[in-house]
């Protein structure tokens, strides 16, 4: 039974994932050639290749909150939605990623 569960929790997670990115992005605030390049990415296919990468570890378990790519993808998020800029939440999400790999 409990496999069921799991089945149905990362579908509901799947699902508002892919929702959110379809909600949260407004198309009249990115630039042209933004706009241009993510019309060639279905919304439904970022989150799927995003959420793994950063979520996910070498043996593909869950990591924990002070792993460098959690804390690079906060900083990101929080940066991306005071800035609304997608160059500013690429560059700070990694520059906070090194740092935190490269100092502690």
């Amino acid at each position: 039974m409990s496999i069921w569960i799991s089945i149905i929790v990362a579908g509901i997670i799947n699902y508002f994932s892919r929702l959110a990115s379809v909600l949260l992005i407004k198309p009249e605030r990115l630039n042209e050639s933004t706009k241009k390049i993510l019309g060639y990415v279905p919304s439904a296919v970022f989150p799927a290749i995003i959420f793994p990468s950063v979520f996910l570890n070498e043996t593909n378990a869950i990591v924990y909150i002070n792993d460098p790519k959690i804390i690079g993808f906060i900083v990101a998020i929080i940066i991306g939605y005071i800035t609304k800029n997608i160059i500013s939440t690429i560059i700070s999400g990694l520059i906070s990623y090194w740092i935190v790999i490269f100092i502690f």
